[in-house]
Formats: C-alpha cells, sequence, structure tokens
C-alpha cells in the first residue's frame, strides 16, 4: 500500500544513493504465511516492485537494480518458472507505457538465450521504448547470474587479445568493467536484501565491491516505502571508506 507520509524526516535527501540494488526474496514464504499459493507471493512481489520503483525515483536514485530471475532459478519446478515467466510478461505489457511516461529507462541484464521468446520480446520492446528516458534506470536483472557475467567478461576480453586489439599487459580494471553485461552502468552504492538472508546469491558480484549491505527481515512483498526509508537511513548512517582509514 502506498504511504503518503512523505520521507522519513531523518533522511539526509542530499545523500540519497545513486544507485540501489535489491534481492528480492520471500514471495514464496509470504504466501505461504498468508496462504496462499507460492503464485500469489509472486503477483504481490511484482505489484511491490512498481511501489519501490516510484518511491525510489522520487528519492532522486538514478539507478534501480532488481534481481528478478538467477541463473540457478531454472532449478526450480517447471510449474513455478512457468508461472514466473507469465507473471513477467503481463506485468511488462502492463506497466511498460507508465514506465515510459514517468521518464524512466528499462534495462536488461543477463541472458536473453533460454528466455521464453514472449518473455525476451516483451522486454526488448520496452528497452527499445525508453531507450532516450533519463530520470531513473530500472535493470531488471533476469537469466542472470554473476559468477557466468564475469566468466562471458573474461571471455570477452580474452577474445579480444587474441584478435589483436588488445595486449594482456594492458588489461585494467576499467576494461573488465567496460565488458560486462552493461559497461556504464554505476558501481552499487547500496544492496538490500529482503527476508532475512545473510548472502549475495551471486549477484552483481563485480558492481557490489564497496556496496553497503542491508539485510532485513522483512519479506519482499512487505517492504513497503516505509522499510525502504529505514534502509536508506541505515545507509547513511554508515561511514564509506572504500577500503580506507576512518
Amino acid at each position: 500500500m502506498t504511504n503518503n507520509k512523505g520521507p522519513d524526516p531523518r533522511m539526509d535527501m542530499a545523500r540519497i544513493p545513486r544507485h540501489v540494488a535489491i534481492i528480492m526474496d520471500g514471495n514464496g514464504r509470504w504466501a505461504k504465511r498468508t496462504g496462499q499459493p507460492r503464485s500469489k507471493g509472486h503477483e504481490a512481489g511484482a505489484r511491490n516492485v512498481r511501489e519501490i520503483t516510484e518511491a525510489c525515483r522520487e528519492l532522486g536514485v538514478k539507478a534501480l537494480s532488481l534481481f528478478a530471475f538467477s541463473t540457478e532459478n531454472w532449478r526450480r519446478s517447471k510449474r513455478e518458472v512457468d508461472s514466473l515467466f507469465n507473471l513477467m510478461t503481463k506485468s511488462i505489457k502492463r506497466y511498460s507505457d507508465q514506465i515510459h511516461k514517468t521518464n524512466v529507462r528499462l534495462l536488461h541484464m543477463g541472458l536473453s538465450g533460454g528466455l521464453p521468446a514472449e518473455v525476451a520480446d516483451d522486454i526488448q520492446k520496452c528497452v527499445e521504448l525508453t531507450r532516450n528516458n533519463t530520470a531513473m534506470d530500472v535493470c531488471i536483472a533476469l537469466n542472470y547470474g554473476g559468477r557466468r557475467e564475469l566468466t562471458d567478461t573474461a571471455r570477452k576480453i580474452a577474445q579480444q587479445v587474441q584478435q589483436g586489439k588488445l595486449r594482456p599487459e594492458d588489461i585494467t580494471e576499467e576494461t573488465l568493467a567496460a565488458n560486462l553485461y552493461l559497461p556504464g552502468h554505476s558501481e552499487v552504492d547500496l544492496l538490500i536484501r529482503t527476508s532475512g538472508e545473510n548472502r549475495i546469491s551471486n549477484f552483481m558480484l563485480w558492481q557490489i565491491s564497496y556496496a553497503e549491505i542491508v539485510v532485513t527481515p522483512t519479506l519482499w512483498p512487505d517492504f513497503n516505502r516505509d522499510r525502504l526509508h529505514e534502509t536508506l537511513v541505515e545507509y547513511q548512517s554508515r561511514n564509506r571508506r572504500f577500503g580506507g582509514r576512518p
């Protein structure tokens, strides 16, 4: 449910993180707790994506990355996987115009190969529709794994070396960053994980190197604007040293 109370007064609006990434966990447990099938938990989670995206845009967050479906999630039952992709297709078709009207740019991070054709096509259409939007980037990590991204990055760089376009001694951190799935996408300032699990689950391993991590016990469908604001207050209480001394 939308909270119209406005930003938490403890927040410093001049120190809003530029890039927030969220591991959206807890849909299944939310469904079990409320006595509903898992599919209803995913539906509630999808509705919350819209709510939190709008909240981040209003606060001035410039990039929001959402872990929607990992390369490991294919291990789930076919019934659940099919249900997830059907929900994604409906959500993209329903909200594409609204995303565009709010000047949000949609990006896809992950492997298009292997996705159902309709899902891949709908995502690409929304990416093209919003290509020139500037208010905020929303990156959907779909069929994504951090190790796979780094493996693919290493392979691309190796091919450049093999083709004589790059010398091994010239490879730098900037070289790797330029060959990730979304080169130019800013590094993550704040990584949020809902549902209380203390792990990063193979998400954006390169980009979260210096991110502040906040784990909340709140299940994703219940992670509303108030919880987001509390998380940002926690983020702002941290002293980000990037490996240096305090």
